[in-house]
């Protein structure tokens, strides 16, 4: 069999059109290091794919042609079979009445071939939330100013902007990734390129905070955090230094003079979030002990073994590995609290969190999950009109085979763990559920394959960790999708995310009206990823990109076209001036159920948080707000804000009584 002829049993295309409407096909020594990457796919001999049983769909699952009937199938959960029966025709007619879950679908049939596949019966759709129209503020944690951090924001000012926010009649605040990045790296700072997407950044962990910690155990912490706190730019090596001794110091006493309360607390979270907290602390350790990328360790730690762990926990790295979990802990008690803290002030959507779409290769994730993350390939996008190079993120996604030969756990373990205090996600480049598009490490972004992903499979599986978790989901759709793509998004439940800057007419450049937008989305003026409103507005952004010789793919006479059009809109809906507050009351007009505010909008920024493609010409990742906690109330124009988001902030406070 030739590579392509493979290739395409894989479902990965070797051949695409680009943006541009030039034609790519896949090197052949690409293709191999791919196909070389991807597991051996499972064999269906009966069925052709994955089954997904929806509630409410009368699909029955469809039987291969070749098939030699009666065909035997069992419903198995565990050891318990549920279900048992003989197909009557070409269809499997499968219980009504499963439940919500994932099972064993095995089959015979009577030429002897037998099959096992994973078997998932969904909810109807995803949760769809239980507010009517709200909206948030959205910020970078880590850019949070107060008269208290340590040079970085923490979940201590997280609560507190929650109660400024809740105060102006926000539903919730929505949050940069707060993915585990890694701690003896802490210049790689950005959130979306994480160790893991099962555990939290450190860093945000108030120190202070802890029962354990002691300023006397670490006499410079106060005059450090002091200058920390007084610099324009986040130093994380410095925070990160300083942070992580004064955890350690916390961690010393807790060893030897832990609360009693506080150790069963501990020993309650490590049950709870084993055996993947045990993971994850051993390969930190590991991965501190060897110092190197996880596939040139001894062969016997190349893979996760649970028995080697545990005697590896029981052994002289017992406390290094305690430590990895009591910061965990440390993390988790803390953004738990600010959870609560929102649904104490009536917040009804609360924390709204980001989900990376993959993950640094040398990271915990993609040991931990050797089949069906592939390390030696990257996410990234093919040559558009944007970028006629092709895009390469450097990271790791998640592979078709290897999600369907483990049950989809590690993506339903990704999930579970962005839901676990969060009221919404938002899914980044939500198209890879459908297709990735992958490329091969030494290779140009040009010379990737798209590569077919279980999207029925994975819809159901977001369905039902969404329904479980009573969480919205929502997808980053932005940009040229597949027909139909947005449709079947949102008939599982999946919302759209719905940008301002980009809602306009191709040719002519007028901003849609309110009533394009659609209900179940959530909308914004902008991302992090592009210019905020002030920088919009002064053109500051493409005077930044062309002062690096980088063509910022818009003409100033273009950009002031684009403000005459957004007034324009705006008088459309007799809003006659032009701040961000008139683009607010634009944007609550919308149906669309959430809506996102920027807090660097609010307070006038004009430099954005990251500029895609940059990496030294920019500050990515480590501006700071220019006003504390303390003054933010009393900068941001209260009154318009409440005026522009009346509707919304009534539903909001209705919720709340």
């Amino acid at each position: 069999m030739d590579l392509f002829t493979k290739a395409a049993e894989l479902g990965i295309q070797t051949e695409f059109f680009d943006g541009q409407g030039y034609r790519h096909v896949t090197p052949p020594a690409a293709l191999q290091i791919i196909l070389d990457a991807m597991p051996a796919a499972a064999v269906h001999p009966l069925l052709e794919h994955v089954v997904v049983v929806r509630h409410g769909d009368a699909l029955r699952p469809q039987l291969r042609p070749n098939a030699a009937e009666p065909v035997a199938w069992k419903v198995v959960a565990g050891e318990a079979t549920l279900a048992s029966g003989e197909t009557n025709g070409r269809g499997l007619d499968l219980p009504a009445d499963l439940p919500t879950g994932s099972y064993r679908l095995e089959l015979s049939d009577t030429a002897g071939r037998t099959e096992t596949t994973p078997l998932l019966v969904a909810p109807a759709a995803a949760y769809r939330g239980d507010f009517q129209r709200s909206w948030i503020v959205a910020v970078q944690l880590y850019g949070l100013r107060s008269a208290r951090n340590w040079g970085i924001g923490d979940f201590t000012d997280l609560a507190r902007l929650i109660d400024i926010a809740a105060g102006l009649g926000a539903g919730g605040i929505g949050l940069n990734p707060l993915h585990a990045l890694f701690d003896d790296r802490p210049g790689d700072c950005s959130p979306y390129s994480p160790n893991s997407r099962l555990f939290l950044n450190p860093l945000y962990v108030d120190v202070e905070q802890l029962p354990e910690f002691a300023l006397a155990d670490l006499p410079e912490a106060e005059k450090t955090a002091g200058l920390l706190r007084d610099a324009e730019l986040i130093d994380y090596r410095a925070v990160a230094d300083l942070k992580w001794r004064a955890l350690r110091a916390a961690h010393d006493r807790f060893r030897t003079a832990a609360d009693p309360s506080r150790r069963a607390a501990f020993e309650a979270f490590r049950r709870d979030r084993a055996p993947l907290l045990t993971r994850f602390a051993c390969f930190e350790t590991l991965r501190h002990k060897f110092a190197k990328p996880w596939w040139e360790w001894p062969a016997e730690w190349q893979q996760p073994d649970d028995a080697r762990a545990a005697e590896l926990r029981d052994g002289p790295d017992g406390s290094e590995i305690e430590f990895v979990e009591y910061v965990q802990w440390c993390a988790d008690d803390q953004l738990r609290a600010c959870h609560d803290l929102a649904v104490a002030r009536g917040m009804d959507v609360g924390l709204y969190l980001d989900v990376a779409v993959g993950v640094q290769s040398d990271g915990f994730d993609a040991w931990n999950e050797q089949l069906a993350i592939s390390r030696h390939l990257s996410v990234g996008a093919p040559p558009d009109q944007l970028n006629s190079a092709g895009q390469n993120w450097g990271l790791a996604g998640f592979n078709a085979a290897g999600l369907e030969l483990t049950g989809f756990a590690p993506f339903r373990d990704m999930l579970r763990a962005a839901m676990r205090y969060a009221g919404a996600i938002r899914l980044d480049h939500v198209l890879g559920l459908n297709r990735l598009y992958l490329v091969p490490h030494g290779y140009a972004a040009n010379s990737g394959v798209y590569v077919t992903m279980p999207f029925d499979a994975l819809l159901a599986v977001t369905a039902q960790e969404s329904v479980a978790n009573r969480c919205v989901v929502i997808g980053e759709d932005l940009g040229t999708v597949p027909e139909g793509f947005r449709e079947r998004l949102a008939s599982w439940g999946i919302w759209s995310y719905r940008v301002m800057m980009f809602e306009r007419d191709y040719h002519q450049g007028w901003f849609y009206g309110i009533d394009h937008y659609l209900p179940e989305a959530l909308v914004t003026f902008n991302t992090h990823d592009l210019a905020t409103y002030s920088g919009w507005r002064s053109l500051a952004d493409l005077h930044f990109k062309r002062s690096m010789g980088v063509d910022p793919g818009e003409s100033d006479d273009a950009r002031r076209h684009a403000l005459n059009m957004l007034g324009d809109a705006l008088r459309h809906q007799g809003i006659q001036h032009e701040d961000i507050y008139a683009v607010l009351t634009f944007l609550s007009r919308t149906p669309s159920r959430l809506l996102a505010i920027s807090l660097e909008d609010l307070l006038g920024v004009i430099d954005q948080p990251n500029v895609p493609g940059t990496v030294f010409e920019h500050p990515n990742w480590r501006r700071r707000l220019p006003t504390g906690l303390e003054e933010i109330a009393t900068v941001i124009n209260g009154q318009a804000l409440l005026a522009a988001t009346e509707e919304r902030s009534h539903a909001v406070n209705a919720v709340a009584g």
